[in-house]
């Protein structure tokens, strides 16, 4: 069986604070968006994965597989299965390559057998393989706090478009959170961005986007500034890096400035794609 693993992208992400156990709170606005990896997964004798890229791992640090440990110590399922992994979404990429994927697996792993459990049900065990799994495992956009964990689902129709543009080097999420100076942090009015999301004010949205990893992420990778500021200079009305990045979404409602833009960051060596927020909740192609 196969299914689409649709990548997101935050449209507002504010680190509110370092918590005491180490982890940060948030407050965000993540959207699924139409762009994904094709999952397939198949009973087999023994487990097995493989892919189109060489370069993921094959122990549980593979959040497919991690995926299914979780969900066989949670429901004693004894069966293998083969699974196969076609990745278009690149990694270190503030996209949730990954967790989608996870997420992906654990729909067709429930399907396959037949599994009952709700939603909250397999939340739950989608937080055990990954902060952005159970988002992924949704697919609907949400405002998501805590440390990725709660989520507070809401209906939008976007008339606008995403460019995605991403420099050839990605960002470690944790070495983005560790570079955070909370003396400089910039907070992004997030309670606004919703607002304008869902009254379909495109003004409003463009004026509250905001990421308080961006700063830290430029520092690390400073491509990524150049990317934003060449959108910018493009006339895309809006340019925002995705989660801890590297990738920078442009917002624009002409598609032919996505055109121009699709050549010009080609020639710079970007991954690069036109998409759009998923809208509405597409079911995945058997």
């Amino acid at each position: 069986m196969k299914r689409r693993a649709y990548a997101k992208v935050n449209l507002g992400l504010d680190v509110v604070c370092r918590r005491e156990d180490g982890y940060h709170e948030l407050n965000m606005i993540m959207v699924p968006i139409d762009f994904y990896d094709i999952v397939e997964v198949n009973f087999s004798d023994t487990m097995s994965f493989t892919s189109n890229v060489a370069y993921l791992p094959t122990d549980d640090k593979n959040t497919m597989l991690k995926a299914v440990n979780v969900m066989r110590e949670y429901f004693g399922f004894t069966e293998n299965f083969a699974l196969n992994l076609s990745k278009h979404i690149p990694s270190q990429a503030g996209l949730a390559g990954g967790s989608s994927d996870a997420a992906a697996t654990m729909h067709l792993i429930k399907e396959m057998l037949n599994l009952e459990a709700d939603d909250e049900t397999m939340i739950q065990l989608a937080k055990k393989v990954g902060a952005d799994v159970p988002f992924c495992y949704m697919e609907q956009p949400a405002q998501v706090s805590g440390i990725g964990e709660k989520m507070d689902y809401f209906d939008l129709e976007a008339d606008f478009y995403l460019f995605l543009a991403k420099p050839y080097r990605g960002v470690s999420t944790k070495k983005a959170f560790e570079s955070i100076n909370f003396d400089t942090l910039r907070h992004p009015n997030i309670e606004a961005l919703r607002e304008g999301l869902e009254n379909r004010n495109y003004y409003q949205v463009l004026g509250a986007l905001g990421n308080s990893l961006e700063q830290p992420a430029f520092e690390l990778v400073p491509q990524i500034k150049e990317v934003k500021h060449d959108l910018l200079d493009m006339g895309f009305d809006g340019a925002l890096m995705s989660g801890s990045g590297s990738t920078v979404f442009g917002i624009t409602k002409d598609k032919e400035l996505m055109e121009r833009a699709s050549a010009y960051f080609r020639k710079k060596g970007c991954f690069v794609r036109k998409t759009r927020i998923l809208q509405p909740r597409k079911e995945l192609e058997r």
